[in-house]
């Protein structure tokens, strides 16, 4: 027998020899709480009852007020025991709600190892071995492909590019000189030489005036 099967049994559904299931188990327990949390409020009632008559005959009927607080510490003990067993209840059935879900755990877990013992029967490490090396092989080819893919092809032509850069400098010089022609504009005319002959200067109004007063002096001289 498998160590699962020992854990579990191999009659599944029932426990060995007839026994209860987990599951019966804690729903008899929560039936249990149950039950008991309901004594707990009965007696919380007649708690609360014998306090209020004990309080009512007081010292008018004293013998009737002892009875009701003697009831009263009666439920009251009752109601002590009642905490304890539900605690201890308690304490049983979440143990046995951690035992059952282990249980289905590890239920879980050897199905999965039983999935995966299946899965890996039909594979052969070396055949695995041989298949990812395929791959790899397939994974460089296609990078030597696209290597040779993406590298420019000329075709046959093939240019000197000492040649290309110097007629590319002379297109850029001659672009040059245009421009500065454009800036420069039109050649202007040349203008005549200026005559070295000094041309007669305008006498001045001072050299007329000079030159009557002389006429006048000689004119006078010859009279005399």
């Amino acid at each position: 027998m498998s160590v699962f099967g020992k854990l579990f049994g191999a009659g599944g559904g029932k426990a060995g020899k007839g026994g209860p299931t987990p599951q019966e188990a804690i729903q008899r327990l929560r039936d249990t709480e149950e039950m008991l949390s309901k004594k707990q409020e009965f007696l919380e009632k007649k708690i609360e009852q014998e306090l209020t008559a004990a309080k009512k005959h007081g010292t008018k009927n004293k013998r009737a007020a002892l009875q009701a607080l003697k009831r009263k510490k009666r439920y009251e003990k009752q109601l002590a025991q009642i905490d304890g067993t539900l605690s201890t209840i308690e304490f049983q059935r979440e143990a046995l709600e951690n035992a059952n879900t282990n249980t289905e755990v590890l239920k879980n877990m050897g199905y999965a190892a039983k999935a995966m013992k299946a899965a890996h029967d039909n594979m052969d490490i070396n055949k695995v071995d041989e298949l990812m090396q395929d791959i790899a092989d397939q994974q460089e080819l296609a990078e030597e492909i696209s290597t040779a893919i993406s590298k420019p092809v000329g075709f046959g032509e093939e240019f000197d590019e000492d040649e290309l850069m110097a007629e590319l400098e002379a297109l850029e010089q001659e672009e040059l000189d245009k421009n500065l022609l454009e800036i420069s504009g039109p050649e202007t005319v040349p203008l005549p030489n200026v005559p070295s002959i000094a041309l007669p200067s305008k006498p001045t109004k001072k050299k007329e005036e000079e030159d009557e007063d002389m006429k006048e002096l000689e004119n006078w001289a010859g009279t005399i």
